[in-house]
């Protein structure tokens, strides 16, 4: 909007805010707050039962459709139901083929919330349908070898030993693999051993987050186990996810094992796969998303799944606050400032307080190129990679890093050479350029537009 500036608003003391208005304003506010208090009953109430049932209390006509806009669109947590996974076709299908027609280990790697761990349980629903064995765990730092890999152990059913019948004693009394297994430690090499005598059946065990593993032991033993896995025929397979810029960041000892693996870098989302987050949405809670609120959700999102989910949802809530059923821009500009309230409450008080100050400077649009690269990058920037996008100067793009390292905003990157540079907390690239939308939503009837500065 023509002359927002959601910055002086928040800053304005009440007593300012209280003499600025006039009384033809406050009475309607007055009356308005008297009446939701008469319909509420005073206080906010939840909507639902810890049952997931629609509340008896309360005369919300759209209490179903906010029940089914919560399954939907899910940015807290990873899409479990394959009616709400959208895109990822072409990603989902090289995996499988890779682990059925190649026998590979996989390992998938990408930025935080680009939807590697939706594609996980996706991936997980599709073996267990084939009748793989799926084991999926969630790493931690202080994971070990020994305790993973025994519980892995302990979800494989002995029947499928080569060395037991299937009318076996233990077999038939519910023995696991894990009861095979030595009281000393762990090994790569016994458990190898171990799953080389599998027959009938095949195993995947899923690593998510493999990322957060502190123990470099750790990582070496499950390399050690993909070349003996590999090398003995074995039919489990390891398929490994987490948080890197590329292949040699997340697993140790890549010489080894690179002929044993299909290393997939999961990529940003199309305008396309975008979309179509959106279109589950509306299939599935009778909400509408008009085209302009479509679009303004495709430019913000930046082909993030997590940020598409997150607008989406706040959104829909938005129109339903308002008695609608169908979504409009303003509530898409209405998710922003809720998303960019959280994403405050994220970062430190001076890192939110210094880029307040120079958006009120007037350097939005600077801040917002750089922060547009970096969330095309891993969070990781170089000038070229700003100008890559052709609106402005290589030479302005040098400028922009080097007034943001001045600032304290960009360090240099260690792992990435003296051109690229990384903003100094891991949130503040998502947090600057939902600033900047939030300051762009130009109205109810125009998506977002894109930053641009002067090409001198």
């Amino acid at each position: 909007m023509a002359g927002w500036n959601p910055f002086k608003r928040k800053t304005a003391t009440k007593a300012a805010q209280v003499d600025a208005t006039p009384p033809a304003v406050v009475k309607p506010l007055i009356r308005e707050s008297h009446r939701r208090t008469a319909e509420t009953g005073g206080l906010p109430r939840f909507k639902s039962t810890a049952s997931d049932q629609v509340s008896s209390r309360g005369g919300d006509r759209f209490a179903a459709v906010r029940a089914r806009l919560r399954d939907a669109f899910t940015p807290s947590q990873p899409v479990a139901d394959r009616r709400f996974f959208a895109g990822r076709e072409d990603v989902l299908r090289a995996v499988i083929r890779s682990i059925e027609d190649q026998r590979l280990h996989v390992v998938l790697y990408g930025e935080r919330g680009i939807g590697k761990t939706s594609l996980l349980h996706v991936l997980t629903q599709a073996a267990s349908e084939a009748r793989y064995i799926v084991v999926y765990t969630s790493c931690g730092a202080n994971s070990k070898f020994d305790e993973t890999f025994r519980a892995a152990a302990a979800e494989i059913p002995l029947l499928f030993h080569s060395g037991y019948s299937p009318t076996a004693t233990e077999a038939e009394k519910g023995a696991t693999l894990a009861d095979l297994l030595p009281a000393e430690p762990l090994t790569p090499r016994k458990f190898g051993d171990l799953a080389s005598k599998l027959t009938g059946t095949r195993v995947l065990i899923i690593l998510d987050e493999f990322d957060r593993v502190d123990s470099g032991a750790f990582r070496r033993d499950v390399a050690e186990l993909i070349k003996n896995l590999s090398d003995r025929l074995g039919r489990v397979q390891l398929v490994l996810a987490g948080v890197a810029a590329d292949l040699t960041e997340l697993v140790e000892h890549i010489p080894s094992i690179r002929r044993n693996i299909f290393a997939l870098r999961v990529p940003k989302m199309t305008e396309t796969e975008v979309l179509q987050i959106v279109a589950n949405g509306e299939r599935e809670t009778d909400l509408k998303f008009d085209a302009d609120a479509s679009a303004s959700v495709v430019t913000v999102a930046r082909g993030s799944p997590y940020l598409a989910s997150l607008l989406c949802h706040h959104a829909g809530h938005a129109a339903l606050d308002d008695g609608r059923n169908v979504v409009q821009p303003a509530d898409v500009a209405r998710a922003v400032d809720m998303a960019v309230t959280e994403f405050e409450g994220r970062l430190p008080k001076p890192v939110q307080a210094h880029v307040r100050r120079l958006f009120d400077q007037g350097r939005a649009e600077v801040l917002a190129l750089a922060a547009r690269a970096a969330l095309s990058s891993d969070g990781i920037v170089s000038a070229a990679e700003i100008a890559a996008s052709g609106e402005i100067t290589a030479r302005k793009a040098e400028e922009i890093i080097n007034a943001l390292v001045a600032e304290g905003l960009l360090r240099p990157n260690l792992d990435g050479g003296d051109e690229r540079f990384a903003f100094v907390e891991d949130g503040l690239p998502t947090l600057i350029w939902m600033t900047w939308a939030q300051h762009n939503l130009q109205s109810d009837t125009q998506p977002a537009r894109t930053p641009a500065v002067a090409a001198s």
